[in-house]
């Protein structure tokens, strides 16, 4: 990567509009005040494959009341034994102490006037609370599916916003080892690992404090605080997202993890299924539910998405000699591979063949069945709401209030992202407009918003067949579970 500092359209309009929409979900965020861009150009390896591409240089203007990161703080680290690394300002304490008190004062007043007499108490305090806004800050992804792709030190902000917005992605069929980045071999970011990678970096935080903050004092901190936060946070969010406003019952907890499991069964599209959970009804009549029921599965993955989602990734040779490796040298198979990777090669193998078996009909049989077991659960939990109200019918209303204020119905999916990108690529910035536009009421329904290009001329027979295929890109609502085409898209 050239190390030029160059910035280019694609990754721009990403960056441009997902700081927009997490910020329009209520999840804390840097911002982008404008995108501009330009007729230089910089060659760029995509997919890091050997076949670059000319692109055009772009300038995102991002907003926030700080960009300094955990990582910043690094800039004091030791030499590493091993690697015989060390950060650029080595032994300056008095670096550390500075940045130490412009953070606290400027951006935790109350914690610096709260222990002005005592260095370490206040920096427990903000190590504390920088913990618990963390751990906030990533219940809040969790409750959205939105996967972050890169959280080393550096993309990790100082006063608990969401910063970088590299090889992002929403989650659409709900995977809980989803990962986003194309380059993320190991999986190390993937979603289920967002909550605990985060609180890896904030021990990495712990230890640059050292010795401004003990780590016996941090280290407490981040292991009482850190955790119950992020449970605590997660779970008042998901009761809130399920209409759970009444009561607060520790079998909540196991409802919300049989729903997601129920998701990953039936390969559901994870905003669309919270999004439907609101028309849901305790006194169904079983024809309306069977109505209901053929919605819900309608935003669950088909038997050509689940085959393009499990098609085998390795040569089968290559699978060969690496399980061949795993018997007789692990030690070399370690530098080349995982035998986590190879597990997950044969999982999808196996998954891959009782899908040449499955039908359209056996499926959608199946996936009513489950869902059909998690509603009765889910209408149990209801009745629960009901019975403790004295009005059934204003207890309704502000279940649904509340559910639709907390699950969106649109958000930056990768194909919607993709279309934006290529219309500006070829000088069209209407779809960028128009997607931001959808984005800043990402809980209200776009009556007014025209989701279809009914409008679109008409090509003619002299239409290019990638003309007609963007055409047909287009046309896809906003909200709708991404077309196979979709499952191409690749960002690293």
């Amino acid at each position: 990567r050239q190390a030029d500092g160059r910035k280019v359209l694609r990754s721009s309009i990403r960056e441009f509009l997902c700081s927009e929409a997490m910020f329009h979900l209520g999840i804390p965020t840097t911002r982008a005040g404008t995108c501009v861009t330009s007729d230089s150009k910089v060659i760029r390896d995509i997919f890091y494959d050997g076949n670059p591409k000319s692109e055009r240089c772009t300038v995102v203007l991002r907003i926030a009341s700080t960009f300094i990161r955990f990582g910043s703080f690094e800039i004091f680290k030791p030499t590493d034994e091993y690697t015989g690394r060390k950060g650029p300002s080595v032994n300056r304490n008095d670096i550390r102490i500075q940045m130490l008190d412009y953070v606290i004062s400027t951006f935790y007043p109350e914690i610096q006037e709260a222990y002005s007499d005592n260095s370490i108490q206040r920096n427990a305090a903000f190590f504390k609370e920088i913990t618990k806004r963390t751990a906030r800050l990533v219940a809040e992804w969790q409750c959205v599916g939105f996967c972050h792709g890169v959280l080393n030190t550096d993309n990790m902000s100082i006063v608990g916003l969401t910063i970088d917005y590299g090889p992002f992605g929403f989650m659409d069929r709900y995977d809980p080892e989803h990962i986003c980045n194309g380059s993320d071999n190991t999986g190390r970011y993937a979603y289920n690992k967002q909550p605990e990678i985060c609180k890896w970096n904030l021990g990495k935080l712990a230890e640059a404090l050292v010795p401004e903050l003990p780590l016996e004092i941090s280290e407490l901190i981040l292991e009482e605080e850190y955790d119950t936060e992020f449970e605590k946070h997660y779970l008042q969010k998901m009761r809130k997202k399920l209409g759970l406003i009444q009561l607060e019952l520790e079998e909540d907890s196991k409802l919300v993890s049989e729903l997601l499991e129920t998701m990953h069964l039936t390969g559901g599209d994870f905003t669309n299924i919270f999004y439907l959970l609101s028309s849901f009804s305790v006194d169904f009549d079983p024809s309306k539910l069977e109505d209901f029921l053929e919605e819900l599965t309608s935003q669950c993955a088909s038997v050509e998405e689940l085959k393009v989602a499990f098609k085998p990734q390795m040569d089968p040779r290559q699978l060969s000699m690496m399980l061949m490796l795993a018997q007789s040298n692990p030690q070399l198979l370690a530098l080349i591979g995982t035998k986590a990777n190879i597990n997950k090669e044969l999982e999808r193998i196996e998954q891959f063949s009782k899908l040449q078996q499955l039908t359209a009909a056996d499926l959608l049989s199946r996936n009513k069945r489950h869902w059909k077991e998690w509603l009765e659960k889910y209408r149990v939990r209801l009745q629960k709401e009901i019975e403790s109200v004295s009005d059934a019918d204003a207890w309704n209303t502000d279940r649904v209030k509340v559910m639709s204020s907390n699950n969106p119905k649109y958000i930056l999916r990768n194909y919607i992202a993709q279309n934006a990108i290529e219309a500006a690529e070829n000088g069209d910035f209407s779809e960028v407009r128009n997607v931001l536009k959808l984005l800043e009421n990402p809980f209200q329904e776009a009556e007014s918003f025209r989701e279809v290009k009914e409008d679109a001329e008409e090509e003619g027979a002299t239409a290019t067949g990638a003309a007609c295929a963007q055409e047909t890109r287009s046309r896809l609502p906003y909200c709708s579970k991404p077309p196979l085409w979709a499952s191409e898209l690749c960002v690293t």
